[in-house]
């Protein structure tokens, strides 16, 4: 119901937002100030409390701090002191992650924030809904979600879902009566429009009163997060048990217990992989703050890593392939049966379809075509009837196809009864005969094929205020049809035609009939764009034939919220990976159900921005191209990744291990304060150098990596396996010829460091691609490549001529031919690689990772 008026002020009400001034800005600073912001906030620690505590939950942290003890306890002041430093480096290197992690998904919290509506000082602003304040008047409508507690103090229709809060699915329709004006925070609004004043906002909410239980959810973790964690647990087992045989081989050798335990802990340092996990967060965060930046705000971590593997999108039409502007272009009079246009002098009986199909619209128009009938009938008539009649009741949208109907009423109970909808929808209320009926459905067929959307309209009388239950049963007089144009955007042909390079289908699914989709789908090019399938011929299949069919088809038309989600459900079940474009109150469980459910940002409701695991924020569907590519660059990348930190482990750890083992004249090479040296410098180029790196050539042209596939296939493990071993044996060749050459320990260990760290450096080029040469890949725009390996560089040479540390970690200054020596066999144990990736590319395997 509109608020009750006066017939002589209603259109001066509706002008004036109802009379309804809000508060001004000093009092939303007033109000602000004495209640705070509306946002939830609960007990939490806080970021550097969960960092420290995380930080000390690390393996590697553990095992820094039994050693340095050990240290301590035996002596050895200054590794001891080194060790400690070492703790403090790998926290603030930790800390470093984990807050650049958090501060990329704030920035998508506040991105994500939603916007409503409130009057102050007399005018309709838009907010971010956190802004709003206790007294604020906020104005809410259908398929948003209630930002705050309120009182309605007016209504249009108006319902809410209010299962959030009551576990019951049905809508309770709220008014300005006593008893059934309360609304609630959080709860969804299923129809019709309100004005509520702001009551209680954040936690003194009712939801924020029960929102304590939002602390016990626990973070589901992605298939990938459980196999790099798997991956990780299965090599800190390993570790252990090789702890245990190197603490017994090296205690039977000096029975020393703490001697023993400080060679063996060495070992479990050099077997840690503590830089995957880091790596995997870092990757996921950065790659949805860098999403968020391109205007794809990602609301949650696993769709990152989902992108990828995108095989098709189901999209609306309207407002994602066409502009969503919906210009009233054509009308048909049932009087005439004329299609007119807009340009021409209009007759009376289309003067009368464009006023009955303005009261067949929502008083307070917010769908684009209403707000277009409202522009049309202002200008078409100079007497406004619109203060004179206020709504008496009203059938909401409902039906398959749909329809709705509204009746107003004026003071002295004079009756306006006006429908549209669905062209089938209102021929089937009007009783029309056969020859009317095929002359009607020759100008939809006519206005249909050059695109347009088209609402039939009809009007009916009823005395008494016992309506009929159903809108469908009133008698009903077709007046006509109205005929929107909505254009395609202008880069769709070429958003399609990524999308098809990418090896990822496109379905419409639309409510629209079958004749107009097929004319857009005409002029944007897609394939087989003849053929379409309705949502009511789909539910009548049986299942396996509904599967076929939908695998078969690209355009689905009048579809309906069951029709979608059972679509997007057979496609999950033929192995596609679907990712869903809607907007709409009824998208919502088709977009919950998809793999990748992808809401618009600016005509999109809350509830489908609820539902969604993705939002375009500017509506453009080019994004998702931008999406895709950034989903499969950072898989890609964090592969690289852990690639370089397998492939650099295994020779640390077979240094440790094998002279010991083999019972070599030096068995203790390396040390710990070695094996934590060489993790601070390599550490960060997984996780800062490989994040950076730009996406390879020919990777949108690649088929969608399965959802189903592990994270590493056994000939990408074995390459990076294969390349540690190389790498292992060019570090033991060296200390094989430093001890030939009779060079002493401290020489020895010198040289097995000089290799390791050029190993290092060349794999770090090497691996920035598994299939183009290095020479292409230094063409590669990262910027964090030279700083990193500059300062790598750097740490070298200070710690290999610098008297002090060179005595601090037992090297030898060196002559130049040893130097030259180890960098040559770090430079032959690493770049034989290239030699692998030039037969690829004589095989032209463009598809090879």
């Amino acid at each position: 119901m509109w608020q009750n008026s006066t017939s002589s002020n209603l259109l001066k009400k509706l002008e004036n937002n109802f009379n309804i001034k809000g508060l001004t800005e000093n009092q939303v600073i007033e109000a602000r100030k004495k209640y705070g912001q509306n946002s939830l906030d609960f007990r939490k620690d806080s970021g550097f409390i969960y960092v420290v505590k995380n930080i000390f939950k690390e393996p590697m942290v553990i095992l820094l701090l039994v050693t340095s003890s050990i240290y301590f306890i035996t002596g050895n002041i200054g590794d001891g002191i080194f060790l400690a430093l070492a703790i403090v480096l790998v926290s603030a290197i930790s800390f470093y992650q984990d807050s650049r992690s958090r501060n990329a998904l704030d920035k998508l919290k506040v991105y994500t924030q939603p916007n409503c509506k409130v009057i102050r000082d007399g005018a309709v602003k838009e907010i971010k809904s956190h802004n709003l304040v206790v007294g604020d008047c906020m104005m809410v409508e259908e398929g948003h979600t209630i930002p705050a507690d309120g009182t309605v103090i007016h209504s249009n229709d108006f319902s809410v879902n209010e299962s959030i809060l009551t576990g019951e699915s049905f809508s309770v329709y709220k008014n300005q009566t006593e008893g059934n004006n309360t609304i609630f925070m959080g709860t969804m609004i299923a129809s019709g429009l309100a004005i509520a004043t702001v009551t209680h906002i954040g936690n003194d909410t009712k939801l924020g009163k029960i929102g304590k239980s939002l602390e016990e959810v626990a973070d589901e973790q992605t298939p990938l997060e459980l196999q790099i964690n798997n991956f990780v647990k299965k090599m800190v087992v390993a570790g252990v048990f090789i702890f245990i045989i190197v603490w017994v081989i090296n205690y039977f050798k000096s029975y020393n217990v703490l001697e023993s335990l400080l060679r063996a802990l060495t070992l479990a340092m050099s077997i840690l992989p503590e830089e995957i996990p880091v790596a995997f967060t870092t990757f996921m965060a950065m790659g949805a703050w860098r999403l968020m930046k391109m205007g794809v705000v990602v609301k949650q971590m696993k769709t990152v890593e989902t992108l990828g593997s995108a095989t098709i999108i189901c999209t609306d039409k309207t407002g994602t392939i066409t502009e969503n502007k919906m210009s009233l272009v054509r009308l048909y009079s049932a009087k005439s049966q004329k299609i007119s246009s807009l340009d021409e002098d209009l007759t009376s009986d289309v003067k009368e379809l464009i006023r009955i199909a303005m009261w067949a619209s929502e008083p307070i128009p917010f769908d684009p075509m209403e707000k277009e009938l409202h522009d049309h009938y202002k200008n078409v008539f100079g007497d406004d009837e619109r203060p004179i009649y206020k709504m008496y009741h009203e059938y909401p949208l409902g039906g398959q196809p749909p329809m709705m109907t509204h009746i107003f009423q004026d003071a002295s109970g004079h009756r306006i009864i006006a429908a549209k909808g669905a062209p089938e929808a209102i021929l089937e209320v009007c009783g029309l005969s056969d020859n009317f009926r095929g002359e009607i459905e020759k100008a939809i067929h006519s206005l249909a094929a050059n695109g347009y959307r088209i609402l039939g309209v009809a009007q009916s009388t009823y005395e008494g205020d016992k309506f009929p239950k159903k809108q469908q049963n009133f008698h009903f007089k077709f007046m006509g049809l109205v005929a929107f144009y909505d254009p395609p955007k202008l880069n769709i042909i070429k958003v399609l035609k990524d999308f098809n390079t990418a090896g990822i289908k496109i379905k419409i699914i639309t409510g629209d009939n079958a004749v107009t989709t097929k004319a857009i789908a005409k002029q944007i090019g897609l394939s087989d764009f003849e053929r379409s399938i309705s949502g009511d011929d789909l539910m009548k299949l049986a299942d396996s034939e509904f599967k076929s069919k939908v695998s078969h088809y690209q355009i689905f038309t009048r579809m309906f919220p069951d029709a979608k989600l059972k679509i997007v459900d057979a496609l999950k079940a033929s192995g596609e990976v679907v990712a869903m474009v809607g907007d709409g109150v009824n998208d919502g469980p088709a977009l919950k159900t998809a793999h990748i459910g992808i809401a618009m940002g600016n005509k999109g409701t809350e509830i489908a921005k609820d539902a969604a695991s993705l939002i375009l924020v500017d509506d453009d569907l080019s994004k998702m191209v931008d999406a895709v590519a950034m989903g499969r660059k950072i898989y890609a990348n964090l592969k690289k990744a852990i690639q370089y930190i397998i492939s650099i482990h295994i020779p640390i750890i077979l240094t440790v291990f094998m002279p010991l083992v083999l019972g070599w004249i030096y068995p203790n090479i390396l040390s710990p304060v070695h094996i934590i040296l060489l993790e601070l410098i390599m550490g960060p180029t997984c996780s800062i150098v490989y994040e950076n790196e730009p996406i390879e050539k020919f990777t949108m042209q690649k088929k969608p990596r399965p959802l189903t596939s592990v994270f590493f296939n056994w000939k990408e493990l074995t390459t990076s396996v294969i390349q540690g071993i190389v790498i292992t044996f060019g570090v033991l060749s060296v200390y094989q010829i430093a001890v030939s050459e009779g060079y002493n320990e401290a020489t020895t260990r010198t040289m097995v460091f000089i290799v390791l760290m050029s190993a290092n450096v060349f794999l770090t080029f090497v691996n920035r691609s598994f299939y183009y040469s290095v020479l292409t890949t230094l063409k590669y725009k990262n910027n964090l490549v030279p700083l990193v390996i500059g300062t790598t560089v750097l740490i070298t040479v200070l710690l290999l001529f610098v008297a002090p540390l060179n005595q601090f970690f037992q090297f030898e200054i060196l002559k130049p031919n040893p130097i030259l020596i180890s960098i040559a066999i770090g430079f032959i144990s690493v770049i034989w690689y290239e030699l692998v990736k030039y037969v690829k590319r004589k095989r032209k395997d463009v598809l090879i990772d």
